[in-house]
Order: C-alpha cells, then structure tokens, then sequence
C-alpha cells in the first residue's frame, strides 16, 4: 500500500537541471538496501554534501526557502540513466509527492507511479510559468490528479494526462501487489477452472 494521491498542495522548489541521471537522484553507494528505507537522507548526495560531509548552502534544496517542499520542479528528461527503483524510494522519503518536469524517463515515470509519487509532465512553457510564480515568492501549487490539473494562486491552470493504470494505483493508494489482490476473485475462478 501506498498513501493515496487524489489532491495535494505543497510547496515547491526548483532545480533547474536537465537529464538528472537516476545516479545523480541517489548515487551507486547507497543500493545497497532493498528495504525501501533510508534513503530519504542520501537524495541528490554528491550535490547536497560537501566533501566535509556538510550541506552545501548552492544546492537548491539547502536553501531555506526549500525546507518542507513537496513537490519538485525540473528540468526535461528527469530521471534518466539506469532503471534503479532506488531514485524513487529515495524522492518519496525525502517528502516529494509530486514531480512535475517537461519531460521523464519512461521507466522512472513507471517507478514513481508504482511508489507513491505522481510524475507530471507539462509543456516547457508552463514549466517556466510555475517556475517564475516560485521566483516571484508564491510556493505552493496545487496538483489534483483527479482532475488531472494544477493550480495556484495567481490563476496559473495546467492540464495535464496522467497514465491511465498509475493514476489508479495513485488514487486508489496501491502499489501492484495490492492492485493484483483486488483481482483475487477472478484469479481464484481461473484457477478453479483450469486446475
């Protein structure tokens, strides 16, 4: 089970990169668990951390305005690179419900969907929209996945279409066993039939 996402306002912060590789999301140190936790403080590490080991105040998300955001604006072709699910464990446990982003790697979208956080794509022009209202100090947006839009308070309006069977399991809070459950009746008169 996954929390379910129907509607949700948070704040936002930007990171202005494209092609963020999943390496770059949660680096190859950190895969060495499969338990789906603790990965919320290895996030973006090699950009978060200085060598010392303390935040470095130029990255995006150590900045003061950024504490307690959940939901990440970026650049196009997000979470590229390898297929590692780690990236997305790593995102939700950070506190990140929403990605939205020009663009997505098609496996990385698939692993957000199936982990908690909906993946948005929008045109690069409503991208640089929401970014210039976080510029000019608003900080929440609204992203409703039952209606398939984003809002905030400056009247900004984007539509956007999210895959038909992650939207389920997003709304419905399932991950795919729990979506595979809900058809244990069927799965049980196959079985009767054909066993």
């Amino acid at each position: 089970m996954v929390n379910p996402f129907v509607r949700h306002r948070g704040k936002v912060v930007t990171l202005l990169r494209r092609d963020v590789d999943t390496d770059q999301i949660i680096p190859k140190q950190f895969l060495k668990g499969v338990d789906r936790t603790g990965f919320g403080p290895a996030l973006f590490y090699d950009w978060r951390y200085r060598p010392d080991g303390s935040l470095d105040p130029a990255f995006e998300l150590n900045s003061p305005t950024a504490r307690g955001a959940t939901i990440l604006v970026t650049g196009p072709n997000f979470g590229c690179g390898s297929s590692r699910e780690h990236a997305v464990w790593a995102l939700a446990q950070y506190g990140f419900r929403a990605i939205i982003a020009p663009s997505f790697a098609d496996i990385f979208a698939s692993n957000c969907y199936r982990n908690g956080v909906l993946p948005v794509q929008l045109p690069a022009s409503s991208v640089d929209d929401l970014v210039r209202g976080t510029e000019a100090g608003l900080r929440e947006i609204e992203v409703d996945l039952e209606r398939q839009v984003i809002t905030n308070d400056l009247g900004f309006e984007a539509r956007f279409t999210a895959d038909p069977y992650g939207r389920e399991l997003l709304l419905r809070g399932l991950d795919e066993i729990g979506r595979t459950l809900l058809e244990e009746p069927s799965i049980a008169a196959f079985e009767r039939r054909h066993g």
